[in-house]
Order: C-alpha cells, then structure tokens, then sequence
C-alpha cells in the first residue's frame, strides 16, 4: 500500500464513491419532487384559474378601501381564507368559494389532480437539503481538483481518473433554475421564501379546500334532509285538514237530508197527497174494469120499470164505501213508513 501514490486523496475518494449512491438516495427525491412541483404549478391551468377568482373576490369585498383593485396577493394569503366567516359563523370565505368554484367553474375542482408532487415537495427541508449539497459540492470539488493533477495511471487497470459525479449537479442546478422561474411567475423573492414554507402553504390550501367542498357536500345532504322531511310533515297536515273538511261536509249533508224528509212529510200531510196511493198497472186495470161492471149495474137498474127496493141502494152504497176503506188504510201504512224512515 505504501507503494500506491497518493493514498490518502485516493482512499477519501474511493469513501465518497461508496456512499455516492446513498447520499443520491437521500438527496434525489427531493430534489425530483421540488423540480416536478415547479412544472406542475407552472402548467396548471385550473390553479391559475382558482387563483384569479380569489382576486376577483378579494378586490370585491375590499371594493372602496386601500386594498381594493389589488393586481395579485401572496400565496400565503390562500390559507387566511378560512379566517373570514359569515355572520352566522357556519360557513367560511372558503366554503364559499368551493360552492362557486363546483356549480359555476367544475373544470376547477381537479386543480388538486393536476398538484401531484406538490405534499413531497412541502416535506423537503431547504436548510437540509442546501446542507447536504453543500456538501456534496464540497466533496466533488475537491474530487475534480485531484483528478486535474493525478499524475498519469502507473498500469492500465488504473480507472481512477474517470469521471462520476456530473448528474447529481445538473439536477440540483436545474431545480434551482425551476425555483427561481417560479419565483418570478408568482411574484415573490426565492431568497426570503424558502421551497419548504412555499410548498407547504401550497399543499395546506390544497388540503383545506378538499375540506371545505366535503363539509358543503355534508351540509348540502343535511339541508336536503329537513326540507324533505318538511314537506312531509306539511302534506301529511295537509291531508288530516282535508279528511277533517270531507268528515264535516259529510255530516252537513246527512243533517239536511234528515230536515228534507220532514219538510217533505209536512208538506205531503197538508196537501192530502199522502193520503193517495200510486197504482200499479194491474191494480189500474182492475179498478177500470170493476168501474165498467158497476156502471152496467146501474144502467140496467135505471132501465127497469120497477123501482128497486129502498134497501138494495143502501147496500150497493155500502159496498162502495167499503171499496173506497183501502186508499185510507194504505195511506196510513205510507205515513207510517216514511215516519219510521224519519225516525
């Protein structure tokens, strides 16, 4: 070993190369997700679209004070929308704008889906993160400088001089890039807003607008509840009212057909019409030809020369009168029915 140039620079690289891949598993993912978050804000047109309806309500509920026709806001103002309530104190300013957002702009609610990255990037630590590569810089610089003066390789299975660290470099400088492009596309300072506290209101607004339209859908649901529960206890009094109406109209009509009858009874017993019974057909015949049989009685008696005795006339009467007892009997068995009907 004594013999190998170098050693020590040689045996710090050959460590670094070791744990090379570990620290890329350590440092790559986070650096992915921040990169990957960058692109998604960039090119979500649904985001862009949520966030000119907050202005829009922003200017309009500041409308004639210092912070009315504002062109923008911070990104950490989307979590202070949960702050503003309405004066009842159930819903908030957020609840409201996922009402609006669901029934007029749909094409909105998937901004979350098109966010996929933006919950790792919220858990990537800045300071961690910046330590980490600090010092893998550190180390790769100080590995470029031994590979610039290495003297040449004493065989040919010497490899050392190859290169192996360029990839991890370019990433980390391309997430700066894609965070300092971000900056200027939201307007705010990548220096004084670390990618840990950007994400993280990101992702907390993501989450606290899901909330809200879950809540709405609950408190939607509830409302619906009542109401039909409402219009079933209102139709149910609805038809106890009209069967109670339908009952006492009942009774009405039955009170007046009592009184109908007995108007009608007085009437008949002053008129004499109840007395008089309706023939039926062959009791109308039979009374028509017991009136022809009499009538030739009596022509053939007024014919005779002699006058008939006093005491046949008399019976002949009697007969008649007792022919004429049945109207009176049946008129009494009428008025005896329609009293018993009365009753």
């Amino acid at each position: 070993m004594s013999s190998i140039k170098r050693l020590m620079p040689r045996l710090q690289a050959t460590l670094f190369r070791l744990q090379f891949e570990e620290q890329m598993n350590n440092i790559k993912p986070d650096v992915v997700s921040v990169t990957a978050a960058c692109e998604e804000l960039s090119k979500s047109q649904s985001f862009t679209k949520l966030l000119e309806i907050i202005l829009l309500v922003g200017n309009y509920m500041n409308a004639g004070s210092r912070n009315g026709k504002a062109f923008g806001f911070s990104i950490s103002y989307l979590c202070k929308l949960r702050d503003t309530k309405t004066a009842d104190l159930k819903q908030t300013l957020l609840h409201f704008l996922a009402d609006v957002c669901q029934e007029q702009y749909p094409e909105i609610m998937g901004f979350a889906d098109e966010l996929v990255h933006v919950e790792k990037a919220s858990r990537v630590s800045a300071e961690t993160l910046q330590k980490n590569l600090e010092q893998m810089g550190r180390q790769i610089k100080t590995l470029e400088k031994d590979l610039e003066t290495f003297p040449p390789p004493q065989n040919d299975k010497d490899l050392f001089v190859e290169k192996m660290h360029e990839k991890l470099d370019l990433l980390h400088k391309n997430m700066e890039k894609q965070y300092t492009d971000l900056g200027q596309y939201f307007v705010f300072d990548p220096r004084k807003i670390s990618v840990e506290e950007f994400f993280g209101d990101l992702n907390t607004f993501k989450n606290m607008f899901q909330q809200a339209v879950k809540e709405n859908q609950k408190r939607k649901e509830a409302e619906e509840k009542i109401k039909r529960a409402k219009l079933a206890r209102e139709k149910a009094e609805k038809e106890k009212e009209e069967k109670l109406k339908k009952n006492q109209h009942l009774d009405i009509n039955t009170d007046g057909d009592e009184t109908g009858i007995m108007d009608g009874l007085l009437e008949a017993l002053q008129s004499g019409a109840a007395f008089k019974r309706k023939r039926g057909p062959r009791q109308a015949a039979n009374h028509r030809r017991a009136g022809h049989a009499v009538t030739s009685i009596l022509a053939k008696e007024l014919m005779q020369e002699d006058t008939p005795p006093s005491s046949q006339l008399p019976a002949k009467k009697k007969k008649l009168e007792e022919k004429e007892e049945p109207k009176l009997e049946g008129a009494e068995e009428l008025l005896g029915a329609t009293l018993s009907r009365s009753n």
